[in-house]
């Protein structure tokens, strides 16, 4: 049954591929501004013909559904073209700056869930209390509080103020840090960097912790709603009943099955973090696809936008997928068909 499942899904997010692929090139296409005017840069004394020689090279003066037939037969080669600003390969900028989102992403979702599930649970298990009363106030603030905001009062708090942290970047020069996966953080604990450690986690913390924040929130008020449904089920009074401590019955049966819509939500707030970076990103100057995207845009290179929303979209899906197999372990009851 799963088999058939996994092979259904892949077959479905055919489509959803080509359908993003399609609505994002169509929109950079008629997006104002021409790349090749911006490759040129005010001032310059350049003639039409070689203008006109550039974006033929480019393949710029072609008809719409010929460039966007060229994008799809180059992403089932493994191609994703060149960049117009960078003149480098797609891939190979995407490869060099994904790492550092990822990276960034999964401190981020670890900081959330490790603060949002237990205190959901604790503001269930409370229900009105003091405790209680504090989580919703302070899920209320995370869901409002724009990240952006939230980063530059970091910045000011920690970084100007204090000087406890730094200001941008992902690690000081001088670490004495080798970049092999791409992932600094593995990357000193493999080389047994202990200087260099501390000095990523420091440069992680505050954008990890500005990403962090609306999920935690959100998570947070999921988990408590799903917890108080759970909670009064027959088979939790039946397991009180049988005289279960009560942090068995909490942890082994009630959060087990309250954890079942909130695996959806914790997929999708992982893709929104990779997808939404790009603010965060850009204000604490990191160097990850986010950025890379933000600065493609405003360069009017079609080839490097396409090709990061590529990558969104595929984690996005890969991400749901991985959500809907977690049902089956999570309850036996659920059977994927």
């Amino acid at each position: 049954m799963t088999l058939t499942y996994l092979i259904r899904r892949l077959l479905q997010a055919v489509p959803v591929f080509l359908g993003v692929t399609f609505i994002v090139f169509l929109l950079m296409y008629m997006t104002p501004g021409d790349p090749v005017d911006l490759m040129m840069g005010e001032g310059s004394v350049v003639s039409e013909e070689e203008i006109e020689q550039l974006r033929h090279e480019l393949g710029l003066d072609r008809p719409f559904y010929e460039q966007y037939g060229r994008f799809l037969a180059g992403i089932f080669r493994g191609d994703l073209g060149n960049s117009i600003t960078h003149r480098r390969p797609v891939a190979t900028l995407i490869w060099e700056r994904l790492p550092a989102t990822i990276e960034l992403t999964l401190l981020a979702g670890v900081i959330a869930l490790a603060v949002a599930i237990p205190a959901g649970v604790v503001s269930a298990v409370r229900r009105y209390s003091v405790l209680d009363a504090v989580g919703s106030i302070a899920s209320l603030i995370g869901v409002s509080m724009p990240g952006f905001w939230l980063g530059l009062i970091l910045i000011i708090f920690f970084s100007v103020t204090l000087k406890v942290l730094p200001v941008a970047g992902r690690i000081t020069y001088g670490t004495g840090l080798e970049p092999r996966t791409g992932f600094f953080v593995l990357d000193a604990i493999l080389q047994g960097n202990g200087r260099a450690l501390v000095d990523v986690l420091k440069h992680l913390i505050m954008p990890a912790f500005a990403m962090s924040v609306v999920m935690m929130a959100m998570t947070m008020r999921l988990t408590r709603s799903s917890m108080l449904e759970v909670i009064n089920q027959d088979y939790i009074k039946t397991a009180r009943a049988k005289g279960l401590a009560n942090r068995t019955v909490i942890l082994r049966h009630a959060l087990r099955n309250a954890l079942i819509p909130v695996v959806t939500t914790v997929a999708l707030n992982l893709g929104s973090l990779l997808g939404g970076n790009m603010i965060i990103e850009s204000v604490f100057a990191w160097p990850g696809l986010g950025r890379l995207v933000v600065e493609s845009v405003y360069a009017r290179d079609y080839p490097v936008v396409q090709g990061c929303v590529l990558v969104y979209a595929l984690i996005y899906v890969s991400l749901n997928l991985i959500a809907d197999l977690s049902y089956a372990y999570l309850n036996p009851k659920i059977r994927l068909e």
